[in-house]
């Protein structure tokens, strides 16, 4: 309900064929044309949204994922079911994620009130209206505020593109975790539904106390798999006698299948305390020795940021947004080398592996336009910023080039 009062204020995209269509809603019709998403609608086909809208936000992006599937299991097959947002233009926090439903029929309509009387969505239908040349939504009634006047109507206007991309309005402590204490409260919150929440739990460090900064220095080793990252970090931990950490930790990997088959909002908070995990061994061994680190902060925040934003990379938050900032509450390496490659390489050697990958990063492999959101999403985040380093060299190459680099970065 706490949308209701700013609803006409609303931008609602339609991701179609991987590209969002915008519409808003006004009282009044002018004469605008027909927005693209509803121009291609057949006669007989009846339109509907759905938006996710419950307060608790666990549940909330627990049921958004688990009603995808509901949807696409009970529906009928000729519905086509596209991903929707629902917005207010320069509004943090102000996104709602739902679905819209083309080519639905009386029993769709029937699944959807039934949603409507259990679930914490708000369903809209589309009308249209002489002869297709206007349409209009019709809010539906909850089963708590059976009181809503059916009879309101708004005509469906197109929009303009918004300055920024709508997925950039709930980033911050949804997809990329800036504290512990934000990551923290959200696995805290999943112990009632995922019993595997508490061992995550046991595995934190104690926040009672600031960490003091490693005596020695700290190199973070980032990039896309098949770089060489492991090659490397190997060749400087064994020449420069220094300890070698991986982020996320040894001890999250018997938790890392459960917790990538939960949605974003879950799955990164998981991924942040890793950090703080690793970085707790850092203050531990840079006491003694250089420490190396396989992945870190930028590597979480880098995919969370590419897999939220949609479309092409001019969609992602200009460099220099609060996006990209480091956390306050972590500590800053010494030295991050990002190491590129050439992909067709890149995927030679990969093949040449023939090992498991996550889902994110098969995505990389066929997917090069979120490859190329990944590796800008690197070279955005700042304090510190990444160092690019060619991979395409030998090994033996990369691992002197990196080591001029540590010589002038860290003395």
């Amino acid at each position: 309900m706490c949308l209701l009062p700013q609803w006409s204020s609303r931008v609602f995209s339609v991701e179609l064929d991987g590209a969002p269509f915008y519409f808003s809603i006004q009282e009044r019709h002018r004469g605008e044309e027909v927005p693209r998403v509803f121009s291609e609608v057949q006669n007989n086909d009846r339109c509907y949204s759905l938006l996710v809208c419950g307060s608790d936000r666990i549940r909330r992006a627990k049921f958004y994922a688990e009603l995808r599937e509901k949807l696409l299991r009970d529906l009928p097959p000729e519905c086509d079911v596209s991903p929707m947002l629902s917005f207010l233009p320069n509004g943090k926090d102000s996104l709602v994620k739902g679905y819209f439903l083309k080519g639905s029929s009386s029993s769709s309509e029937r699944l959807l009130r039934d949603l409507v009387r259990h679930d914490p969505v708000l369903v809209c239908s589309y009308l249209r209206k002489e002869g297709g040349q206007l349409w209009t939504q019709h809010l539906w009634p909850h089963a708590d505020n059976q009181t809503m006047d059916m009879s309101k109507e708004y005509y469906v206007v197109p929009s303009e593109a918004p300055e920024h991309h709508p997925s950039t309005l709930n980033i911050i402590n949804s997809d990329v975790f800036y504290s512990f204490e934000d990551a923290y409260e959200v696995i805290k919150k999943c112990g009632d539904i995922i019993p595997e929440a508490t061992s995550v739990m046991e595995l934190l460090p104690s926040r009672a106390e600031a960490r003091s900064k490693p005596d020695f220095p700290v190199i973070v080793i980032e990039g896309l798999d098949a770089t060489g990252k492991t090659t490397l970090t190997e060749s400087l931990r064994d020449s420069l006698g220094a300890t070698l950490l991986r982020s996320p930790p040894q001890c999250m990997s018997p938790l890392r299948a459960r917790f990538d088959q939960e949605p974003p909002l879950i799955r990164r908070a998981f991924y942040a305390l890793g950090n703080y995990i690793t970085a707790e061994q850092v203050g531990q061994e840079g006491m003694k020795a250089p420490v190396i680190v396989d992945r870190f902060w930028h590597s979480t925040a880098a995919y969370a940021i590419a897999t939220a934003v949609s479309g092409p990379v001019c969609n992602l938050p200009a460099e220099g947004s609060e996006v990209y900032r480091w956390p306050s509450d972590l500590f800053q390496p010494s030295l991050v080398v990002l190491l590129t490659l050439d992909p067709e390489e890149r995927k030679r050697r990969l093949r040449d592996r023939g090992q498991g990958k996550t889902e994110e990063e098969q995505e990389l492999d066929h997917n090069q336009l979120f490859r190329l959101k990944v590796e800008e999403a690197y070279r955005r985040i700042a304090g510190p910023a990444c160092v690019t380093v060619d991979a395409s060299p030998s090994a033996d190459q990369v691992l002197q080039q990196v080591r001029l680099l540590i010589r002038g970065k860290c003395h």
